[in-house]
């Protein structure tokens, strides 16, 4: 793979046996989350992986400065402040859910099957109930209950104290943002450990070899919340959604079609509809592109843990494209007419010099 400006689209073999650098010290002096250095350390060519880490950090800052409007700089840092003042102030319940440890977190054959990290290792834990929407068991009941407890206590947190906090996103109004208050390094290597190896297999024309960030939270549904969710598309290339629990009836995802921007509001066909029930601790991994919805939850509470994955690379080459008929189903359609209409003029062609 050819490197330009010193980048590699594809992470060279001996980022595999680099470590890579630890930039959380140098956070009050750098413009960018320290994260995201981490992440584009991984794309830098040989000669750049082996320098000193005054040299990455400014060569990084450079590129990251190119592409960053102020704007987008100027929100980041807000976004910063904010955080820090949660994490400031916030005492958490579960401190071992702060840092990474598989053992705590997933059950053993996910934990197997990722350190196998084959498509055969991966076959024998996922299946596929519909195309692109994969579906394993992952979590711990433990690790679920945890995760629950924990966000009932920053939300006693934020009533007790009256902090105004910012909620997942626009379609969201009940639920927490989990990087707000102190678990971003944990769900950065959630998504680099143990999402990236099935991405990198499973989603690779969505960008899912190069997933570099995320924004992870959880979102609430019973009565007294949210009850259901329209029909939308996620802001990531691949989406983990893991049902925490508790006790609910009703909520089942429904699917319909994968779509590029331009072709988000055409028509679903009758194939692309698609239903699936949620098991708690149990997650499903589909394009962020995936048009989905909740169906109302009748009963109970549904609490569920989503982690955007974005990759900025494919981000910025998507840019440059008009055709997405890899995996936007209407672009495919629209590709298919077209071949099927040059054969028939072919045809015509043909009959008329005979």
């Amino acid at each position: 793979m050819s490197s330009l400006k010193g980048l590699q689209l594809i992470p060279s073999v001996e980022v595999e046996h680099h470590k890579v650098e630890n930039y959380e010290e140098l956070e009050s002096k750098l413009e960018f989350s320290p994260l995201l250095y981490s992440s584009l350390e991984r794309h830098l060519s040989s000669n750049l992986l082996n320098s000193s880490r005054d040299n990455k950090v400014q060569f990084m800052s450079d590129i990251l400065l190119g592409y960053s409007p102020l704007s987008e700089r100027i929100r980041t840092q807000k976004q910063n402040e904010y955080r820090q003042r949660i994490i400031s102030n916030y005492q958490p319940l579960h401190s071992m859910l702060y840092t990474m440890k598989a053992t705590n977190f997933f059950v053993p054959s996910f934990i197997k099957a990722i350190s196998e990290n084959s498509v055969e290792s991966f076959r024998k834990i996922i299946c596929e109930p519909y195309p692109g929407v994969l579906s394993f068991e992952m979590l711990q009941p433990r690790f679920c209950e945890m995760l629950l407890e924990e966000v009932e206590n920053f939300e006693k947190w934020v009533r007790e104290t009256k902090f105004r906090i910012m909620r997942p996103n626009a379609m969201s109004k009940f639920g927490a943002v989990l990087d707000d208050f102190g678990l971003q390094n944990m769900l950065q290597k959630f998504m680099e450990d143990f999402i990236l190896p099935i991405s990198r297999v499973a989603f690779t024309e969505v960008g899912g070899s190069t997933l570099d960030s995320h924004h992870g939270f959880v979102v609430e549904y019973g009565m007294d919340k949210g009850v259901d969710l329209g029909l939308h598309v996620d802001d990531a290339e691949v989406t983990l959604n893991v049902c925490l629990g508790k006790h609910f009836t009703g909520g089942d995802l429904f699917f319909q079609g994968v779509r590029c921007e331009k072709h988000m509001n055409t028509e679903t066909r009758p194939e692309e509809v698609f239903n699936y029930p949620h098991v708690a601790g149990r997650a499903i991994l589909h394009c962020g592109r995936h048009r989905h919805g909740a169906r109302a939850t009748t009963s109970g509470r549904r609490t569920n843990l989503l982690i955007w994955c974005r990759s900025s690379v494919f981000r910025e080459m998507r840019k440059y494209q008009t055709d997405f008929s890899s995996w936007c189903a209407e672009c495919k359609r629209d590709e298919e007419e077209r071949m099927l209409q040059k054969l028939a003029t072919l045809k015509i062609s043909a009959v008329s010099s005979l």
